[in-house]
């Protein structure tokens, strides 16, 4: 592993521990209960939460108390260089997208008290707008501000009587680029990255995913601590937007 951080240079010049510039514009789609369109500088998601008044069937049939709360992730055609194909056009999902919204529904779950929300479902649909590396980790960290958003009317209508989220959440990426531990790649330095890991946390700096992989590499558990850090680092600054954000999105 490289520690010499000045011996290579980031495609968009940041520090090795320098977050993409984070954005947040909530109310972004205004039918939704709450929502946030957020930018990684050039990756770029609308997260939006609706409310439907009943549960998935499983939990009618199981009788299972409280409620549910679910995601759904698409990448719109234009969001990548080459044109994307929709997934109703090929008939159905392809394993990437199954895998990514079935993260963003876990990161949120593990901070969110179900019972609270009887016999209601909080839907979280994610759309890519633009892709430029970190599609899910920005992702997730909208989801967040688009639900807490969304619960805060809902308390606010007296449809639930106390906040569901015990905990915030957010993500990021790390990765070895050019053998040095950087923080949130864009996609040229995902791309060429021989390590890659997003990691899922708590505000209170609990972690709820890791997801680490060296990429025809492999890595040592030094190299894996510098990662894991540097994703601390991250989170903890992306959190204190997010409370910036929500703030604004309930004025």
């Amino acid at each position: 592993m490289n520690t010499n951080e000045n011996a290579f240079t980031r495609p968009d010049k940041r520090a090795v521990d320098q977050l993409r510039p984070i954005h947040f514009e909530t109310g972004i789609a205004p039918n939704s209960l709450g929502s946030v369109l957020v930018s990684f500088e050039h990756t770029r998601v609308i997260c939006a939460a609706s409310v439907d008044q009943r549960v998935p069937g499983w939990m009618r049939s199981q009788k299972v108390e409280g409620g549910w709360m679910s995601a759904e992730y698409s990448m719109l055609p234009y969001s990548t260089l080459d044109r994307k194909q929709r997934d109703i056009s090929r008939g159905k999902a392809d394993g990437r997208t199954i895998e990514i919204q079935r993260l963003i529904g876990r990161s949120l779950r593990a901070v969110f008290d179900l019972k609270k929300l009887t016999g209601k479902t909080l839907w979280i649909d994610c759309d890519v707008l633009q892709a430029d590396g970190g599609t899910r980790t920005a992702s997730i960290t909208g989801a967040y501000v688009a639900a807490q958003i969304a619960i805060q009317k809902l308390i606010a209508e007296g449809e639930i009587n106390e906040n569901p989220f015990t905990d915030s959440v957010a993500a990021v990426s790390t990765g070895i680029y050019q053998d040095v531990p950087v923080l949130d790649l864009n996609y040229l330095e995902d791309k060429a990255a021989s390590v890659d890991a997003n990691i899922v946390m708590t505000g209170s700096e609990k972690y709820v995913e890791v997801q680490s992989s060296g990429e025809e590499a492999s890595y040592t558990r030094e190299e894996l601590d510098v990662l894991l850090n540097l994703g601390s680092k991250g989170i903890t600054e992306i959190t204190k937007l997010q409370e910036i954000a929500i703030a604004d999105g309930l004025a």
